[in-house]
């Protein structure tokens, strides 16, 4: 799929256009309807497909009784105002990511994606079984809403760069899109970072706003047609190691749902978290294929200078944290290395050395 296709599949309305639609939700003989906002364009790979799918998960498991509808980045608020929008009530549900939301709390970024830190399955583990869920529901009760998990992308590629990156020198001044700790990560290494919505990323590279910028992988970056401003695409990320998308809900609202209401919103988020990760295995290696084969893409890969320079920056953010004069960030931090000392030891004394054999010994 070509960006000009994507973008105009996607529809993509202004937020004025949208107002009217903030309305009390549809209550008739017993039935609810909500409304989604997401930080995603409209049918975009993965991620906008996957809020939507969760969106009809939930609305034919209730067999109507919770409608949820969807409304794209920019239908009824900009893509960075979706949690906004749930904490003020205009909308009952936000789908995005929470790193997009440190501003609110720092240790929102945990929840995401942490540089050098777990992947999705680790992640997964943390939040399930390992105290995770607790915390967060702890940050978000601040603001009155409750977070699920709700989409997996796996590790993300590492972004696409203008020019060649050979050494820490090529990073000085560079001016670099990406969000979260990762961002602050690439500042120490000497970027110029900033956070934008997945839909304004091609036009600042385009313009030359941007000399560098990262999304998710492959699967999103062909949509959204960075290789026609970059060639130069870089792997992997050291700082989103596994993303997690998250739901949002309005606790009120979802605590006056019944019972089984509540379980089908977190059962669906859960069964969503898993498809959104098979999405992206199958399709992030044949929409690299297509970028390499049919758009002249130059796979590459950091050296060994970043990636060593990297791990050191995220020591130094992650013991920021952990010495945080916020109690509770401090205790999100903790948690995170206490569930990391615990996860890793399964992934990197079992997992990597199978990963390695099989590279080495097995080929078909």
């Amino acid at each position: 799929m070509d960006r000009r296709s994507f973008i105009k599949k996607a529809g993509l309305a202004t937020v004025g256009a949208g107002a009217a639609a903030l309305a009390t939700p549809a209550i008739a003989q017993g039935n609810i309807t909500w409304r989604m906002v997401t930080t995603w364009p409209k049918n975009f790979p993965g991620l906008g497909v996957g809020a939507q799918r969760l969106a009809d998960r939930i609305t034919k498991a209730s067999g109507g009784r919770l409608t949820i509808q969807v409304y794209s980045a920019g239908e009824l608020v900009p893509a960075l105002q979706a949690l906004d929008a749930v904490i003020d009530g205009s909308a009952e549900m936000s789908h995005g990511a929470s790193y997009y939301w440190q501003n609110k709390s720092a240790g929102l970024s945990f929840f995401t994606g942490v540089p050098y830190g777990m992947n999705s399955r680790e992640l997964t583990a943390w939040i399930r079984y390992l105290g995770g869920q607790e915390i967060w529901d702890e940050i978000y009760d601040q603001f009155g809403v409750i977070g699920f998990l709700s989409g997996d992308t796996g590790t993300q590629a590492g972004g696409w760069f203008r020019k060649d990156i050979n050494g820490l020198d090529d990073l000085k001044g560079l001016r670099f899109r990406t969000p979260g700790l990762g961002g602050q990560v690439w500042e120490k290494l000497g970027c110029s970072v900033t956070n934008l919505a997945a839909g304004e990323i091609f036009q600042a590279l385009q313009s030359g706003t941007l000399d560098a910028a990262e999304f998710v992988g492959p699967y999103n970056d062909l949509a959204l047609g960075f290789y026609q401003v970059c060639k130069n695409y870089y792997f992997p990320s050291f700082v989103e190691p596994g993303l997690a998308t998250e739901l949002v809900v309005d606790k009120k609202k979802f605590l006056d749902l019944p019972e089984d209401l509540q379980a089908i919103i977190r059962d669906c988020c859960q069964a969503e978290y898993d498809a959104v990760a098979a999405d992206f295995a199958a399709n992030d290696p044949r929409a690299l294929q297509t970028l390499v084969n049919e758009h002249g893409v130059q796979v590459k890969y950091f050296p060994d200078e970043i990636l060593e320079a990297g791990a050191k920056a995220a020591r130094e953010v992650l013991e920021e944290f952990l010495n945080s004069s916020d109690p509770l960030t401090k205790k999100t931090a903790e948690s995170f290395v206490a569930a990391l000392k615990i996860v890793r030891q399964k992934t990197e004394g079992t997992d990597v050395p199978f990963l390695q054999a099989r590279q080495k010994y097995f080929n078909l």
